[in-house]
This record gives C-alpha cells, sequence and structure tokens, in this order.
C-alpha cells in the first residue's frame, strides 16, 4: 500500500501551489503551516534545491470528531500536502494517504474517519486533473 496519492500537473510552481490550496479549501481543508524546503535549506545548510513546499492540510470537522475518539491523534496531524518541480519543468503534488497512516494506530472506529478524509483528499486532487487536462486542450 502506497502512503501517498499524487497527480503530476502542467502548471508553475507557485500556480500549483494556489490550486491546491483552493481545491482543498472547497472540500473543508485550511492550510495551517507551509515549509518552503528550498528557502530552508538554503538558509540553514546553504545548498540549492528545487523548488518544494509542505503544506500542512486540516479539516476542522474532521480533526475535532479524530480527537473524540482518539486522544493522540494529533501526532498524525495535519495532512501534509508536497509540491514538488521536477527537473522535467511539471510539478508533482502528493497528498498522504491517510488511511495508510491511520493503519498504525489500533483504533478501529477511526477508519471510517480516515476513508472519508482520503476521498475528500481525493477529490482534491481530481478537481486538479480536470483543470489540467483543460491546459492541454
Amino acid at each position: 500500500m502506497s502512503y501517498y496519492i499524487n497527480i503530476k500537473t502542467d502548471y508553475q510552481f507557485d500556480e500549483a501551489i494556489d490550486k491546491i490550496t483552493q481545491a482543498l479549501q472547497t472540500e473543508g481543508f485550511g492550510i495551517l503551516t507551509d515549509i518552503d524546503v528550498k528557502s530552508t535549506l538554503k538558509e540553514k545548510l546553504d545548498v540549492d534545491f528545487k523548488n518544494y513546499r509542505i503544506l500542512g492540510a486540516c479539516n476542522p470537522a474532521f480533526a475535532y470528531k479524530a480527537f473524540q475518539v482518539e486522544d493522540q491523534i494529533g501526532i498524525m496531524m495535519p495532512c501534509n500536502v508536497t509540491v514538488i518541480e521536477q527537473d522535467n519543468g511539471h510539478v508533482d503534488i502528493s497528498i498522504m494517504d491517510p488511511t495508510a497512516a491511520f493503519d498504525v494506530i489500533e483504533n478501529d472506529e477511526l477508519q471510517p474517519f480516515a476513508h472519508e478524509l482520503k476521498m475528500k483528499l481525493e477529490r482534491s486532487l481530481t478537481y486538479l486533473e480536470e483543470s489540467t487536462s483543460h491546459l492541454n486542450q
């Protein structure tokens, strides 16, 4: 089982970040954190790295439900979304698969949440795939 779901897009890097942020918002997610890996590595190690961002997405309604079932679930939050510009110019967008992540927690009450959460995240990527296909027409 893969631990992430992803798509490759033809968006420019900054546009891809805007598009996935909007798509996640339509599914009830907000971005809590935004880590600019390229800038951080440049600042801390003085190395050049490709455009790479890690967005921490959270759906408050799901988070609240999960906290009611599993006190330590915060360890698994937020859902990480990576936006990576590849050498060929394509931008990959990947999202943590909550069903894979929640499998390590031995609490069957979380599985329905994980599956519904995964569906919402997949719909966000589907929105982007549909938008990207219009770019190629």
